[in-house]
């Protein structure tokens, strides 16, 4: 399927190339502490910094074979987190996940749920997805007031779903349905809320100009 750049004002999102690794490697160190207490690891190993020129390389390949998503987050024009959509299912499904981060030294400005607005409704939109899930830890405030904004609905605790730390970790769940979603889109509805980044003017998701084929 194709991918383009998505805008909302200052905030853009652009599939990820193999250039972006050390941007992306600057701002998982730099925030290392507050970004990993939520990180996934894998059991049995210890937790460290991840090899993220090879991780970049592999959600290239990734994208490739339909297999997931990976995309940058721009705020003003400079890369500032990250945000991926995975366990992409067709057929009599057609669902998947997201997940996203955005660096410590800018949350709290709607950049995470603008990002997350606009990847939703090219999911929604252009993909045909039917339902999209985002799962946090209990105690992460700030990414489960996300799917709050965008009126994902909570489904409840995924007892053990993903490896944190030193053990499984239990998710709650968020998910929102193709015809739960606004007519005029998320970002339209989130701006409408206050709940965006400030912008200025329209979503380009609408110019032409912005929905090119990314290499």
């Amino acid at each position: 399927m194709p991918l383009h750049r998505c805008v909302w004002g200052e905030v853009a999102i652009r599939p990820v190339r193999q250039r972006d690794w050390r941007a992306l490697d600057a701002e998982l160190r730099a925030g290392r502490a507050w970004l990993q207490q939520w990180e996934a690891t894998l059991p049995g190993q210890p937790a460290g910094m991840p090899d993220t020129r090879r991780q970049v390389r592999s959600m290239i390949v990734s994208m490739r074979e339909g297999l997931s998503i990976t995309c940058v987050i721009e705020w003003h024009g400079e890369i500032v987190g990250q945000i991926s959509v995975a366990q992409i299912a067709w057929g009599a499904m057609n669902s998947c996940s997201i997940g996203y981060w955005v660096a410590e030294r800018v949350a709290g400005r709607g950049i995470a749920p603008t990002a997350t607005a606009l990847i939703c409704d090219l999911l929604f939109r252009e993909w045909g997805m039917h339902r999209i899930e985002i799962c946090m830890l209990p105690e992460n405030a700030a990414s489960r007031r996300v799917p709050e904004k965008l009126g994902f609905r909570p489904e409840g605790l995924r007892r053990g779903y993903i490896h944190i730390g030193d053990r499984w970790r239990d998710h709650l769940v968020f998910a929102l349905l193709a015809e739960e979603a606004p007519r005029d889109g998320l970002v339209a509805h989130l701006a409408a809320d206050g709940g965006c980044s400030p912008h200025r003017g329209e979503s380009s998701l609408n110019d032409p100009a912005e929905r090119r084929l990314m290499p």
